[in-house]
């Protein structure tokens, strides 16, 4: 599988990062396992959590996703270095003192985190929200400390707008600390607004990865859901009325052409659509079976023509 360059992190990535807020929630533990088993198999090393996974389940309180991870690093001995391992900081852990993005809850939480995980480094770590009580200057110096001590490699910063992600890397220079070097927006066919054009172009200047969450717009873009009927099918089925749109209708019916055309499903076109974009490295999206994973393989060796794209980009325009 041909790896992508994740900006300035110096680490090389998959066409597709899988999403690990599945863990604890949609999925149990074994069949966790049995996910990430095949998905190494098949060169998806790159996983993407966060220390809230999955505290919105009745009778979780966040870490069940990171605890699975750990486990399964510790039942294979030597795996953790074959991984590309992001997780995140700065959700509501269930109290005031646990959440944000002051220097102390970081030092804290990055050690909770590890802790759960089972291993002594995170790849990639992520301030999860933007934070506004809290200077850029001292979330990037709790980052510059770990970064220093080798417990986390790289950082990057989630649902930063384009004034707050212009802003956090004019203090990193100004305070020659360390700057956010991937973004993850909420980006998919439907939900463009979430990395509009000019935090598109300030990533492509600054040479900043961009990892993609929502990628298939909680599934509603794997076509599975058409009608209110097909709301109950899933977990996350209640969710997505807001979907059922004439454009969410029109973005369908574009899928299934290009889907078509490809003899592939509409997930794996709505995937290939993010991973041809010049300014996304890779989208984020988690499947619940094996067969989900057979369709992330099928997804990142498509080829979208130019007339592909037109459809897709002209349907989904908002």
């Amino acid at each position: 599988m041909l790896l992508r360059r994740l900006g300035q992190t110096g680490l090389s990535i998959p066409p597709l990062v899988f999403g690990g807020n599945i863990f604890g929630w949609t999925v149990d533990e074994q069949q966790s396992r049995n996910l990430l088993d095949a998905l190494l198999e098949r060169g998806f090393n790159t996983i993407d959590t966060a220390d809230v996974y999955s505290s919105w389940v009745d009778g979780n309180i966040g870490g069940e996703s990171e605890t699975i991870l750990g486990r399964w690093f510790a039942a294979h001995p030597g795996i953790r270095d074959k991984v590309v391992l992001f997780t995140k900081v700065g959700s509501d852990m269930g109290s005031p003192e646990k959440k944000g993005l002051s220097e102390r809850w970081i030092i804290k939480a990055v050690e909770d985190s590890l802790r759960r995980l089972q291993t002594d480094y995170i790849d990639l770590y992520f301030s999860h929200w933007p934070d506004d009580t809290v200077p850029y200057e001292e979330t990037l110096g709790a980052y510059q400390k770990l970064l220093s001590a080798g417990k986390i490699r790289a950082i990057g910063a989630s649902n930063l707008n384009e004034t707050q992600l212009a802003q956090s890397l004019e203090s990193a220079k100004a305070a020659n600390l360390p700057h956010y070097q991937v973004l993850q927006p909420e980006y998919n066919l439907y939900d463009r607004q979430g990395f509009p054009a000019p935090l598109r172009e300030l990533c492509l200047q600054q040479d900043i990865g961009v990892v993609t969450y929502f990628s298939l717009a909680s599934g509603f873009l794997s076509g599975k859901y058409r009608s209110e009927n097909d709301l109950s099918k899933s977990a996350r089925g209640a969710g997505l009325k807001h979907y059922l749109t004439p454009r969410g209708q029109k973005i369908l019916t574009a899928l299934d052409s290009v889907a078509a055309a490809h003899q592939a499903q509409p997930a794996e076109i709505a995937l290939a659509w993010l991973q041809c974009q010049p300014d996304v490295t890779a989208p984020i999206a988690s499947g619940t079976t094996l067969q989900h994973i057979e369709s992330f393989v099928r997804a990142s060796a498509l080829t979208l023509s130019a007339d592909d794209l037109t459809m897709l980009n002209t349907a989904s325009q908002p």
